[in-house]
């Protein structure tokens, strides 16, 4: 090998072991912290506990893995001293799902991180493959259910309630909307991609909602399949209010503001889904069916820093528990939404919340 050619793959091979560390080591650190390397293999656990909050995609433009991420780091802050820091580091894993199971093999393999938080209906899968190789790290995971890893705690929010909320108060626009020239009432739903939950529990849940309006009507289901295609999003709302569709719920990420833009264009409505979303269309998005994830991440950060979170265990909440609910008292809500119909999507959540009307997932 000449002399040149050995300069040259030695370069490459350093170039290479730095961007493995950089990933590694210290990739995004956001609030209160990055992990201290100096931790690992000591036995300071204890006084110096470390969080990773694994993000399925990024930050931006994702309230609600922003609100995984704030919960968090509130818990954090509300539980570190002087003589007790707990660190966090928030990791974006980006859009390639087949990234994801190597990116949390690699913070499991680092050995610094106590805990890894992370929230999305595919993780529990992941963390399961993950936890068999490193017995040692643990898992809080949103959004998703397994149960019987000693590793893993996962509580899971009911989508059907929430689902099932969105699309009684879609019904009930589109009812009021009329929808003239059609044999019956129709609502939309654009999802991001397809999913076991999408098409398992919200898509059936949210036709139920509308049809307890209406019993005759139907979904038009499209998928844009990614989650940031805004083009996409709104070529397929335009579509969809073409065929006389009036309102529409949008679970499409990025790609929603595509939704959002078409429906304002023709004067269409959309449910808003996860997040209070009135503020971000005032008079076109209509409904706003919420899980309080915040709330979520903080409470069961807290519970693993007192040493009380069920490792093993999957809960289940919604409506009742305080994690579900749509969004009533919103100004630009009651400035857009008549009082009748208000009235009766009110009616709904409080059968809800009593236990009147029971949606078993």
């Amino acid at each position: 090998m000449k002399p040149h050619d050995r300069k040259y793959r030695c370069i490459q091979r350093i170039m290479l072991v730095f961007s493995l560390l950089v990933w590694v080591g210290g990739i995004q650190g956001f609030g209160l912290g990055s992990k201290d390397e100096s931790r690992k293999g000591s036995g300071d656990r204890a006084l110096h506990p470390a969080i990773a909050v694994f993000i399925p995609g990024v930050m931006s433009g994702s309230p609600l893995y922003e609100m995984l991420a704030e919960g968090v780091k509130q818990a954090a802050a509300e539980k570190s001293t002087a003589e007790r820091r707990v660190t966090v580091t928030v990791i974006e894993g980006g859009f390639n799902q087949a990234e994801w199971e190597g990116r949390i093999t690699a913070l499991a393999a680092s050995e610094s991180y106590d805990l890894i938080v992370s929230s999305n209906p595919s993780l529990p899968a992941l963390a399961a493959s993950v936890s068999a190789k490193f017995p040692k790290q643990r898992f809080l995971l949103l959004d998703g259910t397994l149960a019987g890893n000693p590793q893993v705690y996962t509580l899971r929010y009911k989508q059907r309630e929430q689902a099932y909320m969105a699309g009684h108060i879609a019904a009930l626009v589109a009812g009021e909307a009329g929808y003239e020239g059609s044999p019956a009432m129709r609502v939309g739903l654009v999802a991001g991609q397809e999913y076991p939950a999408m098409n398992e529990v919200i898509l059936p849940a949210y036709r139920e909602g509308a049809q307890q309006v209406d019993p005759q009507c139907t979904v038009d289901f499209r998928v844009v399949g990614n989650w940031f295609d805004a083009g996409k999003g709104a070529e397929l709302a335009a579509d969809m209010i073409r065929g006389g569709v009036k309102v529409i719920l949008s679970i499409a990420g990025g790609a929603n503001e595509g939704v959002v833009q078409a429906a304002f264009e023709a004067g269409a409505k959309v449910v808003w889904f996860d997040t209070n979303g009135y503020g971000v269309r005032p008079g076109t998005v209509v409904g706003s069916a919420v899980i309080y994830q915040n709330k979520a991440a903080y409470e069961q950060t807290i519970r693993f820093l007192e040493g009380a979170l069920p490792f093993g265990k999957a809960e289940l909440v919604g409506v009742a528990e305080g994690y579900v609910d749509f969004i009533e008292a919103d100004p630009d809500y009651q400035a857009s939404v008549s009082a009748p119909i208000r009235e009766k999507q009110r009616i709904l959540i409080e059968q809800i919340r009593s236990g009147v009307l029971r949606l078993e997932e």
